[in-house]
This record gives structure tokens, C-alpha cells and sequence, in this order.
């Protein structure tokens, strides 16, 4: 039987782990992929002796063999900018559902960017999830040279679909409805939208918003702005600037709502008093800024589940079934705003 000693200088492999445990090489490779073919107090033993023997697995030789590389890129569609950190609950939330779901069906997770530097980070993966489909799509269509099965968080207007993407989303257009009835049965008739409409996502909610809107009410100004606090802010201090008159608004985001406060607060107008205000996501700032933001709430921890589960069915039908809905159902919070 072999030592541990004899393996110094060079890599330990796993015949080498069979050996010492005793067993063949299929059986340490059944063990340390979880297999319950393998007895559990044999599994304990050989990836304890594995783990002794310092053996680390050739995830190249694995994927040759299984005939499928068991890793998921997770592409985050966004600048990293202190405005709008990674460590909000987009993407946050939406990575720890997309985690918990691969980490059960045994797939690991490489993180990456958008950015062009980072690109070549999803090449070797099973298939990409893309958080965020980017202004006109910018994002999906620069992965789809890949050839990899994708799965999109953002909104279903078909262009994702010619290009064989899979589009998990939030009912945004239901969010927008949503808001504009909150702001008609505050006795609101006059109204801005905030966000850019070049994203699938905040041209749908506001596109509910209009649906929404009852007899009598209009969208008096409407801006384009980053998903920022600085970005909402910049175009409310543009509006009040150019003398629109209003009584509500309904801003894309949370943190563009909350700019948007900043800069109604700044010019002498009260929040939720003089203005009412619906934000879109609720996160956590949410609740926490005065006065409270009413909000449009979306699960983004179910959501990331429900992207990977998605991309786990393109890339094994027969083992992981298919979601029932690619949509996830949104409600309003309602708070002080």
C-alpha cells in the first residue's frame, strides 16, 4: 500500500487515493462526487483520505469524462461604482438564489462582468446566466457568440428569444399598474416617470404605468437616468429646474426614487406630502430612508433560483425539469411616499 510519503513531488492523483483507501478508481470517484452508490462510511473514509493526501481533482479530466463541464458562469450586467454597489440586493439577492439552486444539482459558479476584460471568464462554462440584458440588449449579444445555453434576468420582448435565450423575469408591467392605481387613489393626476426605457425591464413597468393610468391622469415629464441615486436626483433637479407642475411619480428603481427625494427635498417639496413617490425592487434603503419609500416588491431570491433552474433544464432536460413560468409575480409596499 502506498504512503502519503512516497507521493512527495509530483501531484497525488486518484489512483493513488484508491490505492491508500483500498478501493478502486471508480469508487473514489463516486465518492467524492457525493454518489450514494458509494456506502457513506466509505464515502467519509476516502474523501478523508483524499483530503490527507492533499489530492486535488482535475475538473478538465472530470468534464472530459461526464461529457459536460459542471461549472455556470454568472455574468453581472453593471458597472461597479460606488453608487451602485454589488453588494445591494441586485445582484446579491439574485446570486444567493442562483447558488443555492446549482449548488444542489452539484454545479459550481464562476462571477464575472460585463466587461470586455472579464469575457473570456464565461467561455469555459455549461451555460451563462446574464443579470441584466443592458440597454438594447447589449449584454445577450455579445455572449451569444459563445453558443452556450443562457439565461437572462430582465424582460421577455422576444429579442432574446432570436438569439435562443431563455428570459426570467419579474411581471414589470403588472409593477407599473400597480403603482399608477397607489398614486390615482391618492388623488395624484399628474405624473413623472423616471428611468431609462432603452432596458427591457423599465420600458415594460413603464409602459404598465401608462396602462394604469385612469381618466384624467397623465405622465406630464418623463426622464432617462442611470440606476443610481445620483442619476434619479439629476433628472428631478432637471424637471423642478424646468418648472413641470406634479403630484406623483413613479421612478424605475428604488435608488433613483430616493435621488429623486434628495433633489424634491432640496427645491423646498416634501415627500409623500406635496409629491407622492413609488419606487421599484424594494431594498433595503427602502425602508430605511425618511420618509419610507413606498415600493414595488419583487422576490430576487426566488428569481435567482428560478434563472438557474431554468438554465438547468437547457442543459439537462432528462434530470432537471423545466419551470412551469419564466414570470414571478410582483405586489406593492406601501409606505409613507
Amino acid at each position: 500500500m502506498r504512503t502519503t510519503e512516497t507521493l512527495t513531488g509530483r501531484r497525488v492523483t486518484m489512483a493513488d487515493v484508491a490505492s491508500v483507501a483500498g478501493v478502486s478508481k471508480i469508487t473514489v470517484s463516486r465518492a467524492l462526487g457525493g454518489s450514494e452508490l458509494v456506502k457513506a462510511e466509505v464515502r467519509t473514509r476516502i474523501c478523508e483520505t483524499a483530503a490527507a493526501m492533499g489530492y486535488r481533482m482535475n475538473l478538465a479530466a472530470r468534464d472530459l469524462r461526464l461529457r459536460q463541464r459542471k461549472r455556470i458562469a454568472v455574468v453581472v450586467d453593471m458597472p461597479a461604482t460606488n453608487d451602485r454597489p454589488f453588494y445591494d440586493p441586485y445582484p446579491l439577492a439574485l446570486l444567493g438564489g442562483i447558488m443555492q439552486e446549482c449548488a444542489a444539482a452539484g454545479f459550481a459558479i464562476v462571477l464575472t462582468t460585463s466587461d470586455p476584460r472579464m469575457g473570456a471568464e464565461a467561455q469555459d462554462a455549461s451555460g451563462i446566466i446574464v443579470l441584466g440584458q443592458g440597454v438594447d440588449h447589449h449584454a445577450v449579444r455579445s455572449l451569444t457568440s459563445l453558443n452556450l445555453p443562457l439565461a437572462v434576468w430582465g424582460a421577455d420582448d422576444g429579442v432574446e428569444a432570436t438569439m435562443g435565450a431563455e428570459v426570467v423575469g419579474s411581471d414589470n408591467r403588472l409593477g407599473g399598474q400597480l403603482a399608477a392605481r397607489h398614486l390615482i387613489a391618492r388623488d395624484r393626476r399628474r405624473f413623472v416617470f423616471l428611468g431609462d426605457t432603452h432596458h427591457a425591464e423599465i420600458a415594460d413597468r413603464a409602459a404598465g404605468f401608462a396602462q394604469g393610468l385612469a381618466a384624467g391622469a397623465q405622465i406630464v415629464a418623463q426622464r432617462g437616468c442611470d440606476f443610481t441615486r445620483e442619476g434619479g436626483r439629476k433628472a428631478m433637479a432637471d424637471i423642478v429646474h424646468e418648472g413641470v407642475a406634479f403630484d406623483g411619480v413613479f421612478a424605475g428603481s428604488d435608488l433613483v426614487a430616493i435621488g429623486a427625494m434628495q433633489a424634491m427635498t432640496d427645491a423646498g417639496f416634501r415627500p409623500g406630502v406635496d409629491i407622492a413617490v413609488v419606487g421599484y425592487d424594494d431594498i433595503p434603503a427602502a425602508a430605511a430612508h425618511t420618509p419610507r419609500l413606498t415600493t414595488i416588491h419583487q422576490d430576487l431570491t426566488g428569481a435567482g433560483r428560478l434563472l438557474a433552474a431554468t438554465l438547468l433544464s437547457r442543459l439537462d432536460p432528462e434530470r432537471f425539469h423545466a419551470p412551469r413560468t419564466r414570470s414571478l409575480p410582483v405586489t406593492l409596499v406601501a409606505r409613507e411616499t
